[in-house]
């Protein structure tokens, strides 16, 4: 394609939204018109499947569940009276109680202010108030917020060390929608002890958010914690950013959030329309549809050109492929659909994987996201006229050149600067491009039995260790891996048994190893 029909084409693809100052060029992706007009009769239906979501429709009918994250920023939107009312009274809280922590109304016991925030959560429950804090938060906030956000426990002491001499002043947001995710509720253990041996009581410094009638809710409430906040039954983990999970947390950083819920609710204007070119996220949809042939068989690579999105793409690859990452479509056929997403930011990856990129293996598409405001303020020129935005800028537009010049295919985001109102905008586009996507290829974008099935397998291997741990206590000589298996009933499991006795000696917990752990069917056991 020459110059001219290569303009041509970036005008005729370029969609532009002069009240968000939105961007979207998926010009550089090879689709033709033939494509397009293909897959018009599949977009009128997923516009159809979206609106109907939106209306209340069972999405989730596993769990026969509603499914309107859409609601959080347009309460008028929601099915009932009652949902439309909770939606505000929980912003209103939000708010308020924010407040009061900030100001000190609400403040640890001895101390005037709260000056740490420590969230606990997995998931959708850490995953967005990461990306949005380091997108938005202050470079000196009222509060400073920190996660533990896996069951690792040199992560979990890591995180409490730091804190060790603020821990007195630190408020604790524990984050589970049913109460029972178990790498939550340890965290939660964990911070708890801490708190007691330095003889502060948990209570006085915990906030639940969770759902109604959680194990987490009654704890909470018999322990008299600060407060809690609901996790809506219609809201999934990875689309929570926008409800007391992600609010709360931004709020008490003095993150703007009703300026984020007015960016998604612009956004969801925008791609409400049910004109293709005139639908952002439907555009997004139709690139990704296209780039794997509706069958994921390319990863999507996030090249976020600003440090404050760092977090975009991790944020992404939950929401895109815990929606789409789907065995069976709507029909029960296997169908194995998904996309894999993966990314860090420009220009660093100038000098790690574009590389790769250019020149390797064809399995992907990049999307761009550039930021046109450099700073606020004035920039230093690094070289006559030449200032670091303008190399930032540059190495953008030649990586998107040198990707195109050797076949490789890219869509470009372009937003006026990075605040509140545009990382609202930038998770609703894609919240809604992900539905419309699933739809694309009749798939239920709102469960997860795979996840599902994790936790059953984890429970099962711990529930293993427990009964390996009771036969070698009550054994009278050590024992061999294999009689240890055979008494257990695990034969067929042994590889499992073998690897959760190592851990336990490893630590020092209950089991003791003779002989060369290298050697599973010569090693010795019994119990510490």
């Amino acid at each position: 394609m020459d110059a001219a029909a290569l303009w041509q084409r970036y005008q005729d693809w370029l969609f532009y939204d002069a009240g968000l100052g939105f961007y979207l060029d998926i010009s550089r992706m090879r689709f033709d018109e033939a494509f397009v007009e293909q897959m018009q009769p599949r977009f009128n239906k997923a516009f159809e499947d979206m609106a109907a979501l939106e209306a209340g429709a069972i999405a989730n009918p596993d769990e026969n569940r509603m499914v309107g994250h859409y609601w959080l920023r347009d309460p008028d939107l929601a099915p009932t009276s009652i949902i439309r009312q909770d939606i505000i009274d929980t912003l209103v809280y939000i708010e308020e109680f924010s407040s009061k922590v900030r100001t000190g109304v609400i403040h640890p016991p001895d101390r005037e202010k709260f000056t740490d925030i420590l969230s606990i959560g997995i998931g959708g429950s850490a995953l967005g108030p990461q990306f949005v804090a380091q997108a938005l938060g202050p470079d000196f906030p009222p509060l400073e917020v920190h996660f533990i956000d896996n069951t690792d426990p040199e992560g979990i002491d890591r995180t409490l060390s730091r804190l060790a001499e603020r821990l007195s002043t630190t408020l604790v947001i524990v984050t589970s929608k049913s109460g029972g995710t178990q790498e939550t509720r340890n965290g939660m253990i964990e911070t708890k002890y801490r708190y007691e041996a330095q003889g502060l009581d948990f209570s006085k410094y915990a906030i639940a958010v969770t759902g109604a009638s959680s194990n987490l809710e009654k704890m909470a409430h018999s322990q008299g914690w600060l407060a809690t906040f609901p996790m809506h039954d219609w809201v999934g983990g990875r689309t929570s950013e926008l409800s007391a999970v992600g609010l709360l947390p931004a709020a008490l950083q003095g993150i703007d959030i009703r300026s984020i819920l007015g960016g998604a609710k612009q956004m969801d204007g925008v791609t409400r329309t049910p004109e293709l070119s005139q639908n952002p996220a439907a555009l997004l949809a139709l690139a990704w549809y296209h780039a794997g042939n509706g069958k994921g068989e390319k990863d999507m690579v996030i090249l976020p050109y600003k440090d404050s999105l760092l977090l975009f793409s991790r944020y992404l690859q939950q929401l895109v492929m815990e929606s789409l990452g789907k065995e069976k479509d709507l029909d029960g056929n296997v169908v194995y659909q998904g996309i894999a997403v993966y990314g860090n930011k420009g220009s660093t990856d100038q000098h790690a994987y574009v590389q790769q990129l250019r020149e390797g293996v064809p399995s992907f598409f990049v999307t761009f996201i550039e930021v046109l405001e450099d700073r606020q303020g004035e920039s230093v020129q690094v070289e006559p006229g030449i200032t670091s935005g303008d190399y930032l800028f540059g190495f953008l537009q030649g990586t998107r050149q040198a990707l195109f010049d050797n076949g490789r295919e890219s869509i470009t985001l372009t937003i006026p600067q990075v605040n509140a109102h545009t990382v609202g905008a930038l998770i609703a586009l894609y919240e809604r491009a992900v539905g419309l996507y699933a739809s694309l290829v009749n798939i239920n974008a709102y469960h997860q039995p795979g996840v599902e099935a994790g936790k059953k397998a984890a429970a099962s291997v711990l529930e293993l260790q427990l009964q390996a741990v009771q036969i070698l206590q009550a054994a009278e000589e050590p024992l061999s891996l294999q009689s240890l298996a055979e008494k257990m009933g695990a034969t067929h499991d042994i590889e499992t048994v073998y690897k959760l006795v190592r851990h336990l000696h490893a630590n020092q917990r209950q089991v003791v190893i003779q002989g060369d752990p290298g050697l599973p069917s010569e090693i010795r056991l019994s119990a510490l």
